[in-house]
């Protein structure tokens, strides 16, 4: 169970899930209750909602937390990246205030970091983190991907450019998921 509502992530974490060849599989179509990421810290999220997927399904849950750390900010968005430009917005909003708090400045070094939980309804949990280091470009680039990923830049192209496939055997999130993976079938 991937305890998550938004389907870009939902489809990401599958796709990478399924490629680790991890022998589990991903359960579709039931509901719960939203459930608010009130944590201070990526780990406390993914946490809160990987447990309370696990309360409420009867499964274990998988779930993870991300957050976009830009140097020049002083790690901002961080943990409220989903919310950076205010509730309910666009993932282009979110880009919009992106570039505009970097109009300027010339660090524009980042990172974006990943904790991925899973939580079985027993109350045991495995805890996992993923890193992949960029720089935020001065405008977006890209069809690819979805958040950040086109103004994300890893190389010479930004996460948006880079096709699907290898996109998520690199990303922060399979970094993340591989690690936990590694838990689970040492």
């Amino acid at each position: 169970m991937v305890a998550s509502a938004n389907p870009d992530k939902v489809a990401e974490v599958e796709e990478i899930w399924e490629a680790l060849g991890v022998g589990s599989r991903i359960v579709r179509g039931l509901t719960w209750e939203d459930v608010e990421e009130t944590g201070e810290t990526l780990e406390e999220n993914a946490l809160l909602k990987a447990r309370a997927v696990a309360a409420a399904t009867g499964l274990p849950s998988l779930a993870d937390d991300t957050g976009l750390e830009v140097d020049a900010l002083g790690g901002r968005p961080g943990v409220r990246s989903a919310r950076y430009a205010g509730e309910d917005v666009t993932y282009q909003d979110n880009v919009n205030r992106l570039l505009t708090d970097m109009e300027g400045r010339s660090d524009r070094s980042a990172r974006f970091r990943t904790v991925a939980a899973l939580a079985w309804p027993s109350g045991r949990f495995l805890v996992a983190e993923g890193v992949l280091k960029g720089r935020i470009t001065t405008a977006t680039r890209g069809e690819g991907g979805f958040g950040y990923d086109s103004v994300f830049e890893v190389g010479d192209r930004t996460l948006a450019e880079i096709p699907t496939a290898h996109k998520n055997s690199i990303s922060h999130r399979s970094r993340a998921l591989r690690s936990l993976a590694a838990l689970l079938c040492p």
